[in-house]
């Protein structure tokens, strides 16, 4: 088991990528804690691993709660080894309907949540003096720009981009910073951005996700379990000389 004995936080946990990354990093031995907005949710999870795991809410727009997901960690397990960023929400729009109040929730979740996050825990790890690794989730998005989809993509750059420079300045603390890039995934969230296409794209329920299913050359959508390999290596030992990267796991959408 590659991570027996670490603690992992996975923000955005309790579905989806997020789920999946939780029930493969038990599996792999080590102790996790759900932070989601849907504490239920979180908690209804957690029962599924006794003690290996437990739910607690966060609202990573808000540095105070934040705050509040690492003490509590820390105050149950005595540490952090692994922060896994997932927590992230979806809007699009043409750019002459994007609102402000979009705009303002995609970054307050996907960048400065993300942000504050990794700052929080990269300080109790500083202080620990043990390293450790966090873990970005980006996305394809992130690598081009999107007709419909700009602000989105715009806040995934930015994970990208903070992955980068985290990623410099923390390995002087052995923390590795590194990212994943999924591309088109098969989650419940797909079934809102199915929605959103058909509304822009004048598309019938179903199509755009069929559509984009079918381009991948891989043949199918990723699924939520394309993306635990990545993730227990990236939290691993196996990556201590993976310094600042992000790792592109899309059945081949996008090359770099």
């Amino acid at each position: 088991m590659k991570l027996a004995g670490k603690v992992a936080v996975v923000t955005g946990g309790a579905r989806g990528i997020g789920q999946a990354i939780v029930e493969r990093y038990v599996a792999e031995g080590a102790r996790v804690a759900i932070a989601d907005l849907s504490v239920g949710q979180a908690r209804e999870l957690a029962e599924k691993f006794g003690d290996k795991a437990y739910g607690l809410e966060v609202n990573v727009a808000n540095c105070a709660s934040i705050d509040r997901m690492v003490a509590d960690v820390v105050s149950h397990w005595g540490a952090i080894d692994i922060l896994v960023n997932n927590a992230a929400v979806f809007d699009l729009a043409p750019i002459v309907e994007v609102t402000e109040a979009s705009y303002d929730k995609l970054f307050a979740v996907n960048v400065k949540g993300l942000f504050f996050s990794l700052q929080a825990v990269a300080r109790h790890m500083i202080a620990r003096r043990q390293g450790g690794k966090i873990i970005n989730m980006a996305s394809q998005a992130g690598r081009r720009g999107e007709a419909l989809v700009s602000v989105y993509c715009a806040s995934k750059a930015a994970v990208i981009s903070l992955t980068q420079s985290a990623g410099l300045d923390l390995i002087k603390h052995k923390i590795n910073v590194n990212g994943i890039a999924p591309g088109v995934v098969d989650t419940p969230m797909w079934d809102d951005v199915d929605a959103l296409f058909a509304k822009y794209e004048g598309r019938k329920p179903g199509e755009k996700k069929r559509l984009v299913g079918e381009a991948v050359p891989f043949g199918r959508m990723g699924l939520p379990e394309d993306h635990t390999g990545a993730a227990v290596f990236l939290a691993s030992a196996d990556a201590d000389y993976v310094v600042a990267q992000t790792l592109n796991v899309d059945g081949g959408n996008w090359m770099s």
